[in-house]
């Protein structure tokens, strides 16, 4: 394919991942009206309607999905070549997508700035990507190679996906300086159990249960989200020990019986299972291991 070409097959595939021309602009940096323009020149080239656009909203055709999936496919193996070709002469190129839960920048056990900084010297003609995303969207991710390597915490584990221990992440149970709890003496667990608790949108009941509590009052998908309920004095909830320890010294919020909820959560770096030699992943497990 000329180099036209290939950029053409790139715009579809980020409009069919973003679902429309709209939300498609941000990464593509393109106005709607070029997409639309650059998206009839393609469908000119290969002579048959991708997707359909307009009052009705954006759909995929039958045809544009069968083209989807194999420009996915094409896309990832010119990645490849271009990555093994660079490794042959003796350096890495292309990009590399790291997956990241939110408020890891407070944890210093896993310094990804470090990590990044040593990995982008080595690796200067190396384009980096790097996105916040859920437990179960990061995996997706790894499996469907929309990351390279992903960091977090997965307590349920997906099939085709590598893990490798990192360390364990310490959470508490707080509440405010507005709520109820923070003055009130002689405590317990069933007197807590009975307060309004905000959980984390990708928990499962399962996880809730665990920790003693049957059902939540609200849902977030975020820590700051999080710590924002939990500051509001109506709600108990779950938080990182680094990412609250500023709140805590600011006498914002408290630990409730530590004792029994407090939890300690895995995180690993996982990648997908047959890209072990990949060499951009290879380089930053290296540059990983050295801080573990």
């Amino acid at each position: 394919m000329t180099h036209m070409d290939i950029k053409l097959v790139r715009i579809f595939v980020s409009i069919v991942k973003n679902q429309g021309f709209a939300n498609a602009q941000q990464e593509l940096n393109l106005s709607t009206s070029a997409i639309s323009t650059y998206m009839n020149q393609l469908e000119h080239m290969v002579g048959f309607k991708l997707c359909e656009r307009g009052r009705g909203g954006f759909a995929i055709t039958q045809k544009g999905e069968m083209f989807f999936q194999e420009a996915k496919r094409i896309l990832n193996e010119l990645e490849n070549f271009s990555r093994h070709t660079a490794q042959i002469k003796g350096e890495l190129t292309g990009t590399i997508k790291i997956g990241m839960l939110d408020s890891m920048v407070t944890d210093r056990n896993i310094p990804l700035d470090q990590i990044i900084q040593q990995f982008s010297e080595q690796n200067p003609n190396v384009y980096i990507k790097l996105q916040v995303q859920s437990p179960y969207e990061l995996q997706m991710g790894i499996l469907e190679n929309r990351f390279d390597v992903a960091i977090g915490s997965f307590f349920l584990k997906m099939n085709g996906v590598m893990y490798q221990a990192l360390h364990k992440e310490q959470q508490w149970l707080f509440c405010s300086d507005t709520h109820p709890l923070y003055k009130q003496q002689g405590l317990t667990a069933e007197i807590i159990r009975r307060e309004k608790m905000v959980s984390r949108g990708y928990w499962s009941h399962t996880e809730l249960a665990k920790q003693g509590f049957k059902h939540s009052f609200a849902t977030v998908d975020s820590m700051e989200a999080q710590l924002v309920l939990i500051l509001s004095g109506q709600y108990i909830g779950y938080l990182p020990e680094h990412f609250a320890q500023y709140w805590v010294e600011q006498q914002r919020l408290k630990v409730l019986l530590p004792a029994t909820f407090g939890y300690t959560a895995p995180f690993s770096l996982i990648f997908r299972r047959g890209r072990t030699k990949d060499p951009v992943i290879q380089s930053f497990r290296k540059i990983i291991k050295g801080f573990f």
